[in-house]
Parts: C-alpha cells; sequence; structure tokens
C-alpha cells in the first residue's frame, strides 16, 4: 500500500560532544506542531552526556499523548557529519522514513516548520528550507554549483524576488529534507567525505535526477553565534583547523564524483581548486585574523591529489526501492 506523500516524517540529527546544543534542538522539536513522526539521533561517539540527554528524551517523547520514537544510533568512533548523516539516513529508511530531515546539532526548529514544507512535499522529493541565523537575521544561503570548476557559485539578488522558491544544484545537510526516493536514487551520502562538500555533491547528484528546491520558509534557527564578513555577494564564517583540512582533503573526492558524471575538466577544476584555497585563505584573515591554519590547507590539498588520482573510485550505489 502506497504512503501519503506526508506521512512517515522522521528528523535525523547527528551530534558530537554538544550535549547543551542538543538539549535546545531537542526542546525545539517537541514543540513542532505538526509533530515528526520519529527521530534519529545519531551520537558520534560523544564522551559527554549525550547518552542521558538521549535516554531522558526518550521517555519523554514515549509520554506524550501522540508518543514519538526516539531512535538512539550511538556509533562506536566519530565519523564526522558526512558519516553521521550517511548512518542516520541509513537508519530512518530501515525505520520506514518517507522523509527525512536532515540537521546538525546546533540548530533550533521553527514550531510550525513541518506544516511549511507541506506544500512543497506534494511537489518535490529535496527541499531546502530558509534558516535564521543566531541574531534571528536571515541567514545568507544561496548558490549554484558549478560543475567546470567543482565550486558553487552565489546567486547574487534575492533568490525569492520574483517566487517562493528557487531550484538549485546543491543540498545543505543544515536543514535539508529528503523523500526516500530521492536518496534510493542516488543512494547514501558518502562518509567518506568525514566533514565539508558531502552534502553539495549529495545535492549535486539529486540535481541530476530531479528537482531540489530552495524554499522561502523559514524552519530552522542557527543557535551557534559565528564571526562572519559580509562580501554582499556571500557571507564568509569563521571556521576550525579540521574544517580547513577536510575543504582541501575533499576536492579529490569532488574530482571524482565529476569523473564518475563525465564533468570534469582539469584546467576549470584546478580554477576552482585555486578559488577554494583563497576562500579559505580570506576567511583566515578577513574573519579569524590570522594565517595561522594555512598549513592545514596546504596538508588538506596534498591529500586531495593522492585522492584525485587513485584509479579505484567508486561513487556511492544508488539503493533498491522497496516499492
Amino acid at each position: 500500500m502506497s504512503l501519503d506523500r506526508r506521512e512517515r516524517f522522521f528528523i535525523v540529527i547527528t551530534t558530537f560532544n554538544r550535549v547543551d546544543y542538543l538539549t535546545d534542538l531537542l526542546a525545539s522539536v517537541a514543540a513542532l506542531t505538526p509533530a515528526p513522526d520519529g527521530i534519529i539521533i545519531v551520537n558520534n561517539a560523544s564522551t559527554d552526556s549525550t547518552d542521558s540527554l538521549v535516554a531522558t528524551v526518550q521517555g519523554q517523547f514515549a509520554a506524550l499523548p501522540r508518543p514519538i520514537s526516539v531512535v538512539h544510533h550511538r556509533l562506536a568512533e566519530n565519523v564526522g557529519g558526512a558519516g553521521g548523516f550517511s548512518a542516520g539516513v541509513e537508519r530512518a529508511l530501515a525505520e520506514g522514513a518517507q522523509w527525512m530531515w536532515l540537521m546538525d546539532d546546533d540548530v533550533t526548529c521553527v514550531p510550525g516548520a513541518i506544516g511549511a514544507f507541506g506544500p512543497w512535499m506534494d511537489k518535490y522529493d529535496a527541499i531546502v528550507g530558509r534558516r535564521y541565523d543566531a541574531a534571528g537575521k536571515p541567514f545568507y544561503w544561496q548558490n549554484n554549483f558549478n560543475t567546470f570548476l567543482g565550486f558553487p557559485l552565489p546567486v547574487r539578488g534575492d533568490a525569492f524576488e520574483k517566487s517562493n522558491e528557487f531550484a538549485t544544484n546543491v543540498g545543505c545537510f543544515e536543514g535539508m529534507l529528503l523523500h526516500s526516493d530521492a536518496v534510493r536514487g542516488v543512494g547514501l551520502p558518502d562518509p567518506r567525505f568525514f566533514l565539508t562538500w558531502d552534502d553539495t555533491i549529495y545535492g549535486w547528484q539529486i540535481s541530476l535526477q530531479r528537482p531540489v528546491m530552495y524554499v522561502n520558509e523559514f524552519v530552522l534557527h542557527k543557535a551557534r553565534a559565528q564571526r562572519s564578513i559580509d562580501l554582499r555577494i556571500r557571507h564568509l564564517n569563521d571556521s576550525s583547523d579540521l574544517s580547513r583540512y577536510y575543504v582541501m582533503r575533499n576536492r579529490g573526492l569532488v574530482a571524482q564524483y565529476l569523473r564518475a558524471h563525465g564533468k570534469f575538466n582539469r584546467v576549470g577544476f584546478g580554477l576552482g581548486t585555486a578559488l577554494t584555497a583563497a576562500k579559505e585563505l580570506l576567511r583566515l584573515v578577513g574573519v579569524e585574523k590570522t594565517l595561522r591554519g594555512s598549513g592545514w590547507l596546504l596538508a588538506g590539498w596534498r591529500e586531495s591529489r593522492r585522492i584525485l588520482a587513485a584509479t579505484d573510485f567508486e561513487t556511492m550505489p544508488p539503493m533498491e526501492s522497496n516499492v
């Protein structure tokens, strides 16, 4: 028997050692109207009190007038955001999810978010809603993935000036909503990314099969304040040495995915890699007021060369439909 387009709505949260943020997020999930059908919490081997929090929340959600299943999917090691979402999506599918709303632990939900998604859920299989930043202002996120450069380019102006939906070709695991059909079409998110580029490439792959729609509905608040600079056509936020390493290292994986789809251009990709490095250096100087951390960029670039040279690379395989 086929499901209604709005049934079996699951939230998939990936968390690592941020119990305070997770507490606020789960409180906002409890306030959602309508409520989700299930919650998957992927615990990336946290060493704080995350286990205790999840156990408490499981009891609270089970006691609601309309009980909500909370699955604690604890991993033996930290596999990063990419690995966490890969495991979380797989578990959600195993639990029977039709829809999967993916989010990090440092956001909170707008109370009417699920209902706000509704009209687009009837039309699309991959949807990204808008976010407020930690100060309550609209967070800038509008770009398209340029395959010649292997690099996302910002879309100038207001994407919603003429319409409440904007077709993009990238994803964002901080609030992307996916139908199981979209997931099965391209397979699970690739855990090899660990951090960064994973959602960009995942959204791009989906866009090759079906629309990916950015919609004019605010569904999340970013809970973690970040230093940033406004470049008019985009914003640059602060980062970390780990992210700097992976943003360069994963250029190798981006190249391999472009190759697999017949879109790799060595010259263009080299330019895109130079733009990536320049953006990260600007982030260091303009936002973090230092050049410390640039060594991580170089280390990541060296590793990307090894990945790019591999001749046995395989993308994540599509999944069989259960229909």
